[in-house]
């Protein structure tokens, strides 16, 4: 029998809800020449403003990018830091290098996603963990991806950057932070799986895995795998 509150959306909308969070991917690959109409993008954008965020201190600031010379210059600072992740890995570098990890030159909306300043004086909800606004920014960031899917358009989050670097060439404050260049677009398809199980990179593991009850090591099947 199944189970439905009052408060329950229609069977046809809770369809359309998981169907988006099942379908939602990282894109990298953008169809060149596109754009995503204002009205879509003033969407998205209330999407992620309309996110949960803790003691209400919406610590969010989006960054709309459309100078060309300066989506060069963010494409650039993108690329050194892949070649140093590259470094990083060590016997999987060359495998890294050969992954596309970001579409900032050929998506139709780039927007970076930063911690707001000043955020210090929030301390509803930070006192212990003072992390909970980039736990906000976050919300923000997924009620964005998932709305773009629901728009059929896809979302690529890139981190691969140095963050004081980026903060310096878009002309931020000393006490706030990028935590995301977002690639928006039309996109040639969605696959079906994440492009790092597609190119082998690495892949998912059951939910059974990641569920325990009453303590950390107790594991149990309740939710599935």
């Amino acid at each position: 029998m199944e189970f439905v509150t009052d408060h329950a959306f229609t069977a046809t909308e809770r369809r359309a809800v998981y169907r988006a969070i099942a379908e939602r991917r990282d894109m990298r690959r953008f169809v060149p020449g596109a754009t995503v109409p204002e009205e879509v993008l003033g969407r998205l954008l209330q999407a992620a403003h309309t996110a949960p965020s803790v003691g209400l201190m919406q610590p969010w600031r989006f960054i709309r990018i459309t100078d060309a010379g300066l989506r060069g210059a963010m494409h650039d600072l993108v690329d050194e830091e892949r070649k140093r992740t590259a470094d990083a890995l060590g016997e999987r570098a060359r495998e890294f290098l050969e992954l596309k990890v970001e579409g900032i030159l050929e998506c139709a909306e780039l927007l970076v996603v930063a911690l707001r300043d000043d955020r210090q004086r929030h301390v509803f909800g930070r006192r212990t963990m003072p992390h909970m606004d980039l736990a906000s920014v976050s919300c923000a960031i997924q009620n964005m991806w998932l709305a773009a899917r629901a728009e059929g358009l896809g979302m690529g989050w890139v981190s691969i950057f140095e963050p004081a670097r980026l903060a310096e060439l878009l002309g931020m404050p000393a006490d706030a932070e990028p935590v995301a260049i977002l690639c928006l677009g039309p996109v040639p398809e969605f696959p079906d799986r994440p492009a790092l199980e597609i190119d082998d990179w690495t892949h998912g593991r059951p939910l059974s895995e990641f569920v325990a009850e009453n303590s950390w090591a107790a594991a149990t099947s309740a939710a599935g795998s």
